[in-house]
């Protein structure tokens, strides 16, 4: 194991010993290969630079104590990536291509993988960009997947704590019925600008209303809102937004609890309503909601009055966390279990 200081890592790049790479060439995926480089070659008019034709993805994989490492639900990782694919005319990855490939670049890296004890994990990045040469807008013919990892702490300082919101107007991640739903980086690219102003302001991250009235709940930055109304899970439904693993794998574990759950619009002033709010993805797994500030209109939703993250989410996210760690069963067959 890699002498790290485990238990303070950010949650950003460290460069590793290996990623694996598999070409599309002439209609077909080719062999996936091993690399120890961290760059590869790109010709200047690939359609990835030009028609953002890539996708990418998200997923972790968890040192447990029994020394055993878990990677989280890497099937539903790559059936989410085959829609971006299809979405964006980019030959699919199979799912067996994207699995040996994805536990290949954790063997290979296994001296990255954080001790159990530490809190942190190994975050896989899978990629695919168009390679193949185009000027006019089309699809290429060629194209390059992509996985490395790095070791990751918490994603917001301070871990599983509540943070504060700032709700942006006059921005929109993504258009109704555009491309909102996939996992691509035009999304990323149009939450900067609302992203700076947010940290600039003192907030964790920005919070988006529904693009076309803005009247409902679309999304916390770049993760999935949740929220607990008197005992039951409420969850937005939307095209726009990114169906989140986590959030999905929170609510069959709110209903192995009996609790009742919604997806569906959420008005904005139910916020007032909510017992808990909170955001989920990979990154976070869950950052409980202080207060959404309507940075605009200068009013304010204050989610926990306490300043303490809720008993609903804190019991989600403590069985979650156990299953990736393997500290509890996995009933749900979510984690592939490696024996190096």
């Amino acid at each position: 194991m890699k002498n790290l200081d485990w238990s303070n890592l950010s949650f950003g790049y460290i460069k590793t010993d290996w990623n694996v790479r598999c070409w599309f060439k002439n209609g077909a995926w080719g062999p996936i290969e091993e690399s120890d480089s961290e760059f590869f070659p790109i010709h200047i008019a690939a359609s990835s630079l030009h028609y953002g034709q890539e996708a990418f993805e998200g997923l972790k994989a968890f040192r447990g104590k029994d020394g055993k490492v878990r990677i989280f639900r890497m099937e539903a990782n790559a059936e989410r990536l085959q829609s971006t694919c299809r979405a964006t005319l980019m030959p699919e990855l199979p799912t067996e291509t994207f699995c040996a490939m994805v536990k290949k670049v954790v063997e290979l890296n296994k001296d990255f993988i954080p001790p159990y004890e530490s809190g942190a994990s190994l975050y896989i990045r899978p990629l695919i960009i168009g390679t193949g040469i185009t000027v006019g807008v089309k699809p290429a013919d060629e194209y390059l997947a992509v996985i490395f990892v790095t070791p990751v702490g918490p994603y917001f300082k301070g871990g599983f704590s509540v943070n504060p919101y700032a709700l942006v107007r006059s921005y929109d991640r993504s258009a109704p019925l555009g491309m909102g739903k996939y996992k691509v980086g035009g999304n990323y690219a149009a939450s900067l600008y609302a992203n700076r102003i947010a940290h600039e302001k003192g907030y964790c991250s920005e919070f988006y209303l529904d693009a076309k009235e803005k009247k409902y709940i679309d999304e916390c930055g770049a993760a999935n809102f949740i929220g607990i109304k008197q005992g039951t899970y409420v969850t937005p439904k939307s095209d726009s937004i990114l169906p989140s693993i986590t959030n999905k794998s929170l609510m069959q574990l709110a209903k192995d609890n009996g609790m009742k759950v919604e997806q569906r619009q959420i008005p904005l002033e139910e916020l007032l309503e909510m017992d808990e709010a909170g955001a989920c993805g990979t990154a976070a797994v869950i950052s409980p909601i202080e207060r959404i500030d309507d940075i605009e209109l200068g009013k304010s939703y204050v989610i926990a009055k306490d300043g303490k993250p809720g008993p609903v989410l804190t019991k989600l996210y403590n069985q979650l966390r156990a299953i990736q760690y393997g500290d509890v069963a996995d009933p749900h067959n979510w984690v592939t279990v490696l024996d190096f």
